[in-house]
């Protein structure tokens, strides 16, 4: 990886002309910035295993070779001036081995991108305001897009919410400031950026595999603290940790509770900032979408980060009142016989899960898929007496299927048996999900809630989360009901997931 800009970073950039970059990855982030490079002077190359994505790339422009062409033939690697990896890629990756043993910087499309807004190829810079976690981060920047334009300042939600941040700095008219979305994967690979505020809403496993473990994961999560102000959770114990040692100008918490000096918290039903005001009251707590404890913390973060810069209390109020929540975040896709149906798809890791099911009395959970190596046994200790039922998929449905055994035996499981879950076909998934919908059904009662909260990755069955939780949906609201209470009111848009 290469060191940081200091200063204008036109000088980084300008040796791109004429010379040959390459771009692993010919996704979204990847083909994003093709453009980009080109107008620098750059002859792009794509590498990916995809020839459906590869194909894309050559209509935006690229030249483009096969991964394992490329990686047949390493010495080729050594011609090129860059790489600008798309997230996914692991250090460890062998084309990104091979070009760090051949002295190739290596950079993120962030990366990339925090160098252009140095060097105000695109007008002034913007700055820059980061969301990341384990949990919490869509949500969190959505409610800070909309504090932000409801305070008057051009905004744009961007990074891993969907719009990549590249194709965000060219938008016109242009935004004043960035509401950019952060995993660990775009971090870890943007060692230079230094935003205008950054926050870390909650640290828990997830993507182990990817960082190799804990420590890993939790360093890269760290890149988002080191601007002017770090805004940390307080009641997480690792995100609090890193903000005791946090390079930033000022670190700023949140926390449920009553706040501290430097802190926004709760009192009396109201959101109150005690760090940018003098106990200034922002919203009431009634009302915030999502509701209950995650949706409070999320709430919090996105003022504080909003406070950072300059935006009045009243602001935050005005933009908490028109969030609206994304779906596959806790939303109600049917009532059934007096059962609520919630599509928490999204809640892709124990962490996330662990909210979802505790904000119900009785429960019977929908689980499985890929757990990326996180422990699956204290959330099934702390929910196993709100479980009515479980029913599992996926990939690891035999190591959550362990941990019910070990830890809550009374309850009775239903595992679904698809036969191979490698590459199930569209129509098997459905009718799958169908079978998972209806067992889950038979385990119910009336009152209590059907909770499709995996815990785990999607895609080792499904498209994407937002797939999964589609169809999820729609089996719920195909269930026979007897009572009328139907559907409740659930959309959802395919989008980007």
């Amino acid at each position: 990886m290469d060191s940081m800009p200091t200063g204008n970073a036109a000088p980084d950039l300008d040796r791109l002309r004429g010379r040959q970059v390459l771009v692993a990855g010919a996704g979204i982030s990847g083909r994003a910035v093709i453009g980009t490079l080109a107008d620098l002077g750059a002859q792009v190359t794509v590498t990916d295993v995809n020839t459906d994505s590869l194909a894309l790339a050559a209509e935006a422009g690229a030249a483009t070779v096969p991964l394992a062409q490329l990686l047949a033939n390493r010495n080729e690697i050594a011609q090129f001036a860059l790489v600008v990896t798309s997230p996914g890629f692991r250090p460890d990756a062998p084309i990104l081995a091979a070009a760090a043993g051949a002295g190739i910087p290596i950079w993120g499309d962030i990366e990339l991108t925090w160098r252009i807004d140095c060097a105000e190829i695109y007008g002034p810079p913007r700055r820059w305001l980061f969301v990341t976690g384990t949990n919490g981060k869509t949500t969190t920047t959505s409610m800070l897009d909309a504090i932000l334009n409801a305070g008057g300042l051009s905004s744009v939600a961007c990074g891993n919410i969907g719009l990549p941040v590249i194709d965000a700095l060219q938008m016109s008219p242009p935004a004043e400031v960035l509401a950019v979305e952060l995993s660990s994967f775009q971090l870890f690979w943007a060692p230079s950026v230094r935003p205008e505020a950054g926050a870390v809403l909650n640290i828990a496993e997830d993507h182990l595999d990817w960082h190799g473990g804990m420590a890993g994961y939790i360093a890269a999560k760290a890149q988002a603290l080191t601007g002017r102000v770090a805004v940390v959770g307080l009641d997480d114990p690792v995100a609090a940790e890193l903000g005791r040692d946090c390079p930033a100008d000022a670190t700023v918490g949140f926390r449920l509770g009553d706040p501290g000096p430097g802190e926004l918290g709760i009192v009396a039903g109201e959101l109150v900032d005690g760090a940018f005001g003098d106990a200034s009251i922002l919203a009431s707590a009634d009302g915030i979408l999502p509701p209950g404890a995650a949706g409070l913390l999320d709430a919090l973060a996105a003022a504080a980060l909003a406070r950072a810069v300059g935006v009045a209390p009243e602001a935050v109020a005005a933009g908490l009142a028109s969030h609206q929540v994304g779906p596959h975040r806790g939303a109600v896709a049917a009532v059934v016989g007096g059962v609520s149906y919630i599509d928490d798809s999204k809640a892709t890791n124990p962490h996330a899960a662990r909210s979802s099911l505790l904000a119900h009395e009785r429960v019977v959970w929908i689980a499985g898929g890929q757990l990326k190596g996180a422990a699956i046994d204290d959330l099934v200790i702390e929910v196993a007496p709100r479980l009515a039922g479980v029913v599992l998929l996926g990939q690891d449905a035999d190591v959550i299927a362990t941990a019910l055994a070990r830890h809550a035996p009374q309850v009775p499981v239903v595992k679904a048996q698809p036969g191979d879950h490698d590459g199930v076909d569209p129509v098997g998934v459905e009718a799958l999900m169908d079978a998972v919908v209806a067992s889950a059904a038979e385990l119910a009662r009336p009152g209590d809630a059907v909770v499709l909260a995996p815990a785990a990755a999607s895609l080792d069955m499904f498209d994407s989360y937002g797939h999964r939780g589609r169809l999820f949906a729609a089996a719920a609201q195909a269930l026979p009901d007897d009572s009328g209470s139907g559907a409740a009111g659930y959309t959802d848009s395919p989008g980007t997931s």
